[in-house]
């Protein structure tokens, strides 16, 4: 599924040979809708009986402190408006059944053309964002069952491929990767934050390299998802100032 508005070269790789990073073959999303739909994911594939969601265990699941990075603080009418964007496209369907609370069912699967081991590694990804391909490894098959490094290394192979996932660093031990599902600014500043832990730690034991790269990177996805958050609230309050004058 492509998009116009999809970005195109959005920077080089950080450790990769300088090479651009794919164009994903769907849109960007924000951080928020990220999040939702990782949510929306995990749930129905870890507790399929309480699935659907309501917005209210949206809220729980995209704010919860473990299993997330960064963890957020998003309030309900954030999550509202974010459900809002996702319906227009497509991503998510409100279902409603006997007067009850409305449910979300996602459409993730379809929207990024995954299945299996994939769907696994994505929600994983979308979660958590970047990391090393021994820790999405692990996380990734409390979801599905990941052999070994070679079985991940064949499904990333293909969503490589298709614009999905992005290799932040060269083949190897230790190597990170991320989703392609950034907005063009946060990717760029992501491949940045990589680029300078490489620099900076490329003197430095394993270990310390490790801790180091760990802790920018955190701190990076952190300032990119506080700005998506920012930046879509200013949206949200524009709107309702040019309703309010509308009305004057």
């Amino acid at each position: 599924m492509s998009d116009s508005h999809s970005p195109g070269n959005q920077g080089s790789s950080a450790g990769s040979g300088d090479s651009p990073v794919p164009a994903p073959k769907v849109a960007p999303l924000s951080a928020i809708e990220r999040r939702i739909l990782g949510v929306l994911m995990e749930k129905a594939r870890t507790t399929p009986d309480a699935y659907p969601l309501t917005a209210n265990n949206l809220l729980v699941g995209c704010n919860q402190k473990t299993s997330r990075s960064p963890v957020m603080n998003l309030t309900a009418e954030e999550i509202e408006d974010a459900l809002d964007d996702m319906r227009q496209k497509q991503l998510v369907t409100e279902l409603h059944s006997g007067g009850r609370v409305p449910k979300f069912r996602h459409h993730g699967y379809d929207y990024m053309g995954v299945k299996g081991a994939e769907v696994a590694v994505m929600i994983e990804l979308l979660l958590r964002g970047e990391q090393t391909i021994g820790e999405l490894r692990t996380r990734a098959s409390r979801i599905e069952p990941i052999a070994d490094l070679d079985a991940l290394q064949q499904i990333l192979g293909g969503l490589i491929q298709r614009g999905l996932v992005v290799e932040l660093t060269p083949p190897g031990r230790g190597q990170l990767v991320t989703h392609n599902l950034y907005q063009p600014q946060e990717m760029q500043w992501l491949l940045e934050s990589v680029s300078r832990q490489q620099h900076t730690t490329s003197g430095a034991d394993g270990g310390a390299i490790g801790r180091s790269r760990s802790v920018g990177l955190e701190s990076s996805s952190q300032l990119a998802s506080q700005v998506a958050e920012l930046r879509a609230l200013v949206s949200q309050l524009q709107q309702r100032i040019e309703a309010l004058e509308q009305r004057m």
